[in-house]
């Protein structure tokens, strides 16, 4: 980056963009800029005319685990539209040096060839649970090869693989998986339950990265990387179970319960794991073993509710 960049990180409270903005912010080089209501196209379009962000990372868009997908279709699918639309058309007519979009690996097929390749995008039906979000991210990807070709705007595009960490959405209903759960068990530990029911089989395999990691993937992609016609997977991380993520996360939060799974509710994917050989091959791999990040995520989510808590307290007080 150019010496004092101004940069627009786009979900700056998103799981990622949290993270994005964390690692931006140390960084003395860059001027990291207040995002403005990207729902609003006319406050996006003020906001580049008068900020004019030289990087943009975006992030943004909600997101959610099977359960979210299943309820809110529309809503996920909407709102991950009209985001993106704004800022990538603000960037390109403003001259944004260069954008980074990131999609989802739920823009794969369902059975696509593991590890996921790029080439493997748009060649097979998507997961029924989450279609609509994943067309969503995929007509992304598409407007920043569009955008490319027609203007030579510099977007750039990658796919993380599943990512957690430490500004995760907790809820048990609208979070991820190793979120989700976290919260679950934390709840079943303090409440002496016995058990704690997990959807589905728990064979479903995942490749999770931490929110950390993924944030310094992103800004090596941004420096290295600049092949605007196809996009880049962002991984390396484990490969596990459903099952065997469970148990980790039991470890991390000390939940000495049994973990039944319904396997009357949905799996998701059988299989999402990403092939990072040209990330790796760029120089680039993870840092954070797995158990250090769940236990970094878990102790993140109980400050957070003794915080919350407080908060409280001191409201009634």
């Amino acid at each position: 980056m150019k010496r004092k960049a101004r940069v627009l990180v786009a979900g700056e409270d998103t799981l990622i963009g949290a993270a994005l903005v964390r690692r931006l912010c140390a960084d003395r080089r860059v001027t990291v800029l207040v995002e403005p209501e990207l729902t609003n196209e006319f406050e996006v379009d003020k906001f580049f005319e008068l900020d004019r962000p030289d990087y943009v990372y975006f992030a943004a868009g909600k997101s959610g685990g099977i359960r979210e997908n299943e309820r809110h279709p529309a809503t996920l699918m909407l709102h991950n539209l009209l985001v993106q639309t704004n800022v990538i058309r603000a960037a390109a007519e403003h001259g944004v040096t260069k954008l980074l979009y990131l999609a989802s690996s739920c823009s794969y097929p369902k059975h696509a060839p593991q590890p996921m390749e790029v080439d493997a995008l748009l060649t097979g039906p998507l997961e029924p649970t989450n279609e609509a979000y994943a067309v969503a991210k995929i007509a992304g990807i598409k407007l920043c090869q569009a955008y490319a070709r027609e203007h030579g705007a510099k977007f750039i595009q990658a796919i993380p693989a599943n990512a957690f960490g430490m500004e995760d959405d907790f809820s048990p209903d609208a979070g991820h998986v190793i979120p989700a759960l976290i919260a679950k068990m934390h709840a079943a530990k303090l409440a002496g339950e016995p058990f704690v029911e997990i959807w589905g089989t728990g064979t479903p395999r995942r490749e999770f990265l931490f929110a950390d990691d993924l944030a310094d993937a992103c800004l090596f992609v941004m420096r290295e990387y600049d092949d605007t016609h196809q996009p880049i997977n962002l991984g390396g991380g484990p490969v596990l179970s459903i099952a065997e993520t469970a148990e980790a996360i039991r470890t991390a939060v000390g939940y000495t319960g049994e973990l039944r799974f319904n396997p009357d509710q949905p799996d998701g994917m059988p299989l999402k794991g990403l092939d990072s050989r040209p990330l790796r091959a760029m120089g680039w791999q993870p840092r954070t073993p797995f158990t250090d990040a769940l236990a970094q995520t878990y102790d993140a989510y109980v400050r957070s509710r003794t915080e919350s808590s407080r908060r409280v307290l001191q409201r009634s007080a």
